[in-house]
């Protein structure tokens, strides 16, 4: 079982037939693939109860495989509560985090009975104690230690996210003044951690671990986040889960807490593929411009990032020139909408199909109308099994949501 899934690993001509039917742009997701990356991890931490990351892709057939191989999932909204808890996801196996929560958000989860909700600030605990919420409660810690693919998800080291160190010492010590059931502590370092970063998730391991000994109250669980990068370069190295797992033992110290984990990336990244057909191209002096179907309201990550995604072309044949320094983009009005930049694509024509890896994490999730496009569709595999798991949006569906009034 391999730990880093290239598009050559995926089949082809599955993909193909699978267009040929469903049409472009379209994503595709391999469950038993998910399940094998939830095995490969569980078995490096046997001693964790894993949450998956909901944001990473909030398909109800991911939640519900991984609800099935006992992963509980870990939520930043009510509608991330909703989707879990219609895909058969028990209350009392998600965890809210609730980041600045409308509050609509906090009225749907206070009435959730065995819901954790993970809070980082004070104005959240008093919301909830304006709603007479008595439940479960883990207290993010902002640790000051971050890391991730770029800034924008390095949220360790952003005020934003938890309590400083001196006020969860605080809440603790002042846990039988208030109504809620203190049960955990949280850090979370970032999104897309290298083997290069992870000493400072181990930074954070340890402060979590210290935390928990002088704590006056038994803690359930310490959750130490998620953020486990995957390969996106060729050269890009995996993580060698068996040596994250021994330095975030050994950075935690003796803890009598359940260790958490909550993967999101790992789970799913390389699980999904994103199938784009070429409608143009146009070859300059010095680069080739490909135009493809799909762009940055498909798979945001390039522009918003300036992320790397591999590309290939699955339906390339030798009578086609190879096209060097080629720029993929899409039909989006802007020039911020490109999906690769002077890669190498094989040999290319119109009506070809371009596959684009790691496409399982952050793609369908992200995914907008913008310039008014519908939404793709996503097709699941599973085995022999190859079914629709997300209807292809119609121009109808643009103007489903808006309603009109009276006065023009």
């Amino acid at each position: 079982m391999s730990e880093h899934r290239i598009i050559s690993d995926w089949p082809h001509d599955t993909l193909l037939s699978i267009v040929e039917t469903h049409g472009t742009p379209l994503y595709v997701i391999d469950l038993e693939r998910i399940r094998q990356n939830y095995r490969r991890l569980s078995s490096a931490f046997e001693d964790a109860d894993i949450y998956y990351a909901a944001k990473a892709n909030t398909s109800g057939a991911i939640l519900q495989t991984l609800g099935n191989m006992g992963a509980g999932v870990e939520c930043v909204s009510a509608g991330e509560i909703y989707r879990s808890i219609r895909a058969e996801i028990p209350p009392t196996r998600i965890l809210y985090t609730a980041v600045n929560p409308p509050d609509s958000d906090l009225d749907f989860a206070v009435n959730l009975s065995g819901l954790t909700i993970n809070i980082g600030s004070h104005d959240t605990l008093r919301r909830l104690s304006e709603r007479d919420y008595r439940g479960r409660i883990c207290l993010r810690i902002n640790t000051g230690s971050g890391a991730g693919h770029h800034k924008y998800v390095s949220t360790g080291s952003d005020a934003k996210f938890g309590f400083s160190l001196d006020q969860a010492i605080d809440l603790l010590s002042s846990h039988s003044s208030h109504d809620f059931d203190i049960v955990g502590i949280h850090a979370h370092a970032g999104s897309g951690i290298s083997p290069q970063d992870m000493d400072v998730h181990q930074s954070l391991c340890r402060t979590l671990g210290n935390l928990s000994r002088s704590s006056p109250i038994d803690l359930e669980f310490i959750d130490v986040g998620g953020g486990f990068g995957v390969p996106y370069r060729p050269d890009d190295l995996s993580l060698d889960l068996s040596k994250v797992s021994l330095e975030i033992h050994k950075s935690l110290g003796d803890i009598s807490a359940k260790l958490v984990l909550e993967p999101g990336r790992y789970l799913v990244a390389d699980a999904g593929i994103l199938l784009t057909r070429i409608n143009t191209i146009k070859n300059l002096d010095s680069h080739t411009i490909v135009g493809v179907d799909a762009g940055m309201h498909t798979l945001l990550r390039p522009a918003l990032y300036g992320s790397y995604h591999d590309i290939q072309n699955i339906s390339s044949t030798k009578n086609n020139p190879s096209l060097p320094n080629t720029t993929v983009t899409g039909p989006i009005c802007e020039s911020a909408d490109i999906l690769g930049v002077d890669i190498e694509l094989e040999a290319s024509a119109t009506g070809d199909i371009l596959a684009i890896g790691n496409a399982g994490a952050y793609g369908e999730a992200m995914e907008s109308q913008y310039n008014s496009f519908p939404r793709s569709a996503t097709v699941a595999i599973d085995g022999n099994n190859i079914g629709l798991i997300r209807k292809r949006e119609t121009l109808e569906d643009l103007c489903s949501h808006e309603h009109e009034v009276g006065w023009f």
